[in-house]
């Protein structure tokens, strides 16, 4: 999920400002000013602090491969994102329009976060990017040795972010200089959640790590059945990931000591994608088809909706409401409490993109090669504005960042 902290990012997946899906942020003190793909450095999905001012930083989830794969950012009115054409684009917020756009050498899946006027991406072409977000203007890159599917996290002025050549890197964010990696045994398309000094990430590899953000050395890893392709959210000292394996994993985020699972249900339940906690309630989307609400402390199910095709799209939560994509080319609103649905917009292809809320709008990239805004309580379209590709990317939205 998305990634930012309470004080100084606010991730979701990709904020700052104006509203958070709602989620009880726990709280981690952050220097830097940062919009990234889960809302928040703890991948939390909570709109609700930004609202208040509290943040200035949201994180996007990464997509899949078919469309607008990345999550999209909005600053100070301009929504960040970046699509399988090969571009990070800058969008207005209001109407939809091109600001810029930054040509890549190959797919950009990862969703962009903004800190400090600079917009952090990944792309397919192995290299993480640093542009400035008035311009798109390159300040930097750094080349690894794989596609850059993770959506980096930006805190203290560090940059925390995965590869597909297996290892979790920490650059400088001012300069791209590598401060240093870990290696894991597979693919990292996780993207890492920082709280508290420790960075939380997924690999293909079956494990969750809990790294030293400062040195990179390991504390402890917990080992799935399956990959894990979903992002941590890591809040009141619990991580909760899912995985491949079918389930949805609640762990001591100190020791890695497991405290609870839940098992999803049916042969294709893996879970890939990232859960969101809020008012004591995780909420999670499966393979299986299903968007689940699970209690936070025990695991039991509240409720589930079922969709017409898997959920890759990880929930945000805002004013009650719980907004998800679906293969079945639809977004849904979903009541909070009770999963009851309140509208569902179609778009023309898979929606693998996880939404951002802000300010009444609603943005949100598909299969059909475009990035939609539409109205939070209606589900309504606003404006779409249409890449050269698909767009899995999950919207980052980030608002009121001098």
């Amino acid at each position: 999920m998305h990634m930012t902290t309470k004080n100084g990012l606010i991730c979701l997946s990709i904020a700052a400002i104006v509203v958070l899906c709602a989620l009880n942020v726990a709280t981690a003190s952050t220097s830097s000013h940062s919009t990234t793909f889960y809302h928040s450095t703890r991948h939390t999905g909570d709109y609700m602090p930004m609202a208040k001012g509290n943040s200035n930083v949201i994180s996007n989830r990464n997509c899949v491969t078919k469309g607008i794969l990345t999550s999209s950012a909005s600053s100070n009115g301009i929504v960040y994102i970046g699509s399988q054409d090969g571009n990070v684009y800058a969008l207005n917020a209001t109407t939809g329009t091109k600001i810029w756009n930054y040509t890549t050498g190959n797919w950009v899946r990862s969703s962009p976060t903004v800190a400090n006027g600079i917009v952090y991406v990944g792309s397919w072409d192995h290299n993480i990017y640093a542009l400035n977000a008035n311009t798109g203007t390159k300040i930097w890159n750094y080349t690894t040795g794989d596609a850059v599917h993770s959506s980096p996290t930006v805190i203290n002025g560090i940059v925390y972010v995965g590869s597909g050549d297996h290892n979790i890197y920490a650059l400088n964010a001012t300069t791209g200089t590598k401060i240093w990696n870990y290696t894991t045994g597979n693919f990292v398309e996780s993207s890492p959640t920082v709280i508290n000094g420790i960075v939380y990430v997924g690999s293909f590899d079956h494990n969750i790590y809990a790294l030293n953000a400062t040195t990179g050395t390991k504390i402890w890893n917990y080992t799935t059945g399956n990959w894990v392709l979903s992002s941590p959210t890591v809040i009141n000292g619990i991580v909760y990931v899912g995985s491949g394996d079918h389930n949805v994993y609640a762990l001591n985020a100190n020791t890695g000591t497991k405290i609870w699972n839940y098992t999803t249900g049916g042969l294709a339940s893996f879970v890939e994608s990232s859960p969101t906690v809020i008012n004591g309630i995780v909420y999670v989307g499966s393979d299986n088809k299903n968007v689940y609400a699970l209690n936070a402390d025990t695991g039991k199910l509240v409720w589930n909706y079922t969709t017409a095709n898997i959920v890759i799209s990880s929930p945000t939560i805002v004013d009650g409401i719980v907004y998800v994509g679906s293969f079945d080319r639809n977004i849904y609103a979903l009541n909070a409490t009770t999963g009851t649905k309140i509208w569902n917009y179609t778009t023309g292809d898979f929606v693998f993109s996880s939404c951002a809320v802000v300010s009444g709008v609603v943005y949100v990239g598909s299969f059909d090669h475009n990035i939609y805004a539409l109205n939070a309580t209606t589900g309504t379209k606003i404006w779409n504005y249409t890449t050269g590709n698909w767009v899995l990317s999950s919207p980052t939205v980030v608002n009121g960042i001098g």
